[in-house]
């Protein structure tokens, strides 16, 4: 159940009293702000947390006083007359202080109010990652975590799925065993029937291990001595290069499966043996 149907009204009254008398710019955060959205395992109550200027000198004895450069109207809403963070900047906020199944449990509750939707959340965990926040990060492995254990095409897998679509590319076959890497078997994200086009979407971690990083480069090795033409794109890459990922593509197509592309932010692809029925868009 929500929290926000049990809100005490004198701590309500007492937070808006707290952010009168400091001003603004002044906004609940973190757990306060949680409480307020109506994050399940969160409950209004002292010490409240706020957040304000960086220029600003503000302390408040009993209350956590958090600063900053600044907050985008994106990141900024109002509940109860109280200006607070949105409820995905409040999970980003509380990511930093609470374990992963709290995490969890609040990100669902976000889902389940209509408070956020997951494509809104990568929008923004990509957004704010370089500040050297470590909410970003770590809101990041609970949505990951969340889809390994429900299983399935991913949030990217699916994001890429929708960009191919949405440019006007022939549908890839999914999650596709294409040879072995040692005892192990290759399974990529996706391969483009009738040529030997391979995308792989290489994860949610902007930073990637030795030992992470040696699978993939032996990975694509067999592939590519098995004949295949392997693409990979990063996180980043997906979310804030689309057009040069789907670009990058198209050129794939041109000169390793002799596809005529014309491209938008997307492409135009022309019949050939190779894709048959694929329809000229222009």
């Amino acid at each position: 159940m929500s929290s926000a149907l049990v809100i005490p009204h004198h701590h309500l009254a007492a937070l808006a009293e707290l952010i009168a008398d400091v001003g603004q710019p002044c906004w609940a955060s973190g757990p306060t702000s949680a409480a307020l959205t109506g994050f399940d395992g969160f409950i209004l109550r002292p010490p409240f947390h706020i957040l304000t200027a960086r220029d600003r000198n503000v302390r408040r004895i009993g209350h956590v006083v958090h600063t900053t450069h600044e907050i985008p109207l994106i990141d900024r809403t109002t509940k109860y007359g109280i200006p607070l963070l949105s409820p995905t900047r409040t999970l980003i906020d509380v990511a930093r202080s609470i374990n992963s199944l709290a995490l969890t449990a609040a990100v669902d509750s976000a889902l389940r109010d209509g408070g956020t939707s997951e494509d809104f959340m990568h929008q923004r965990i990509n957004a704010l990652r370089a500040s050297g926040r470590e909410g970003p990060a770590k809101l990041l492995a609970v949505l990951e975590g969340a889809e390994i254990t429900r299983g399935g095409q991913s949030w990217l897998e699916r994001e890429v799925l929708r960009l191919l679509h949405a440019a006007g590319f022939p549908k890839p076959d999914t999650q596709v065993v294409l040879g072995r890497r040692r005892d192990k078997l290759i399974r990529v994200d996706f391969h483009f029937p009738g040529t030997r086009i391979v995308v792989e979407a290489l994860g949610y971690r902007w930073h990637r291990s030795g030992a992470q990083l040696q699978i993939d480069s032996e990975r694509a090795n067999r592939l590519l001595l098995d004949g295949f033409f392997p693409l990979q794109f990063t996180y980043s890459q997906v979310v804030e290069a689309a057009e040069t990922m789907l670009a990058t593509i198209a050129e794939a197509f041109e000169v390793h499966a002799g596809i005529p592309v014309r491209t938008q932010t997307g492409c135009t692809f022309r019949s050939s043996p190779e894709t048959p029925d694929l329809a000229d868009a222009g």
